[in-house]
């Protein structure tokens, strides 16, 4: 029963982004209050996540390491230049387009892979696509947001460097060698972690709504618009990618789960350490934008798959 409402929780991770956020938006003081330990928190996340990996996610990086290199390289430069080009063409303001080319220069989003398994696509290759970004990121995410948006703001490219190994890198190889170490034990409560990733998320998505109150309703429909081109072009991208190299159609519906999916969750993070909360905003609109996106698409494949099967 537990084991059953804990998927539940996880699978329907978008749908407590947005009540949350709700609530955050009318009830703003207890988000605000914790605002200190966001770094934190998003930290737990990535331990939750490093404590359903194994080794054998790191074997299958070594075993087909071209698709994983073009899927890496696609993930590192679609969403980064699609983020960069979408802020000229709306004319942002340099806060929201310092954090929309922060969003696309995130790695891969966890969810990918429980996205990637509901379409029947290749999950293997989700979780070493994830993997491999998610290792990359404290070089990749800050580079690639200096080189594009120093011209908007400073962008403190050591202070994000360490900041992301301190909430990624670290808790994700403490996660994982407990699950490794310790993996019968832990065998009976691994749902648990996941669910603690979805939990932090969406109190940093919440977090970012309750800081920007007041400034919410004078942007949304600007930063929606672009957080959903950013989503659907990096979407496409990725099928487009899979198809240029002739990778067999569950790769290439991978590709397009995983490049559509960011970890915005990173980004929010790090927007509100470095930059400030409006910065913020376009990360937390691109977490349950790529969810809700990425779910419509794996129960479309999902089903088409059984017909087709029938």
């Amino acid at each position: 029963m537990i084991k059953k409402a804990l998927s539940f929780y996880t699978k329907y991770f978008a749908v407590w982004v947005i009540l949350f956020g709700v609530v955050a938006f009318l009830f703003p003081e207890p988000f605000v209050a914790l605002k200190d330990y966001n770094k934190h928190f998003f930290a737990l996340t990535m331990f939750g996540i490093g404590a359903v990996l194994q080794l054998k996610d790191f074997k299958r990086i070594a075993q087909k390491p071209i698709i994983v290199l073009i899927g890496s390289c696609a993930q590192f430069s679609i969403m980064p230049f699609g983020a960069f080009i979408l802020s000229k063409v709306f004319a942002l303001p340099p806060e929201i387009a310092v954090g929309l080319i922060l969003t696309g220069s995130a790695p891969g989003a966890m969810a990918s892979n429980v996205m990637t398994y509901i379409a029947k696509a290749d999950t293997a290759y989700s979780v070493s696509l994830t993997t491999v970004s998610t290792l990359l990121c404290p070089l990749l995410t800050p580079g690639l947001t200096f080189l594009l948006a120093s011209s908007q703001l400073d962008i403190p490219f050591k202070d994000m460097v360490l900041d992301v190994i301190y909430m990624v890198i670290l808790p994700l190889f403490i996660g994982f060698s407990i699950r490794h170490f310790f993996k019968e034990k832990l065998e009976k409560i691994l749902p648990i972690f996941p669910a603690i990733s979805v939990t932090f998320i969406i109190f940093i998505c919440s977090l970012v709504i309750a800081l920007n109150k007041n400034y919410l309703p004078k942007v949304t429909g600007l930063i929606l618009a672009a957080v959903v081109i950013l989503n659907l072009y990096g979407m496409l991208a990725g099928f487009a990618v899979g198809s240029a190299f002739r990778l067999n159609t569950s790769r290439r519906r991978t590709l397009t789960i995983e490049i559509g999916m960011q970890n915005a969750g990173l980004g929010t993070a790090l927007a509100l350490e470095h930059f400030g909360e409006k910065a913020a905003m376009p990360a937390a609109v691109f977490v349950f934008i790529c969810i809700i996106t990425a779910s419509i698409m794996a129960e479309y494949w999902q089903k088409t798959q059984k017909i087709a099967a029938e």
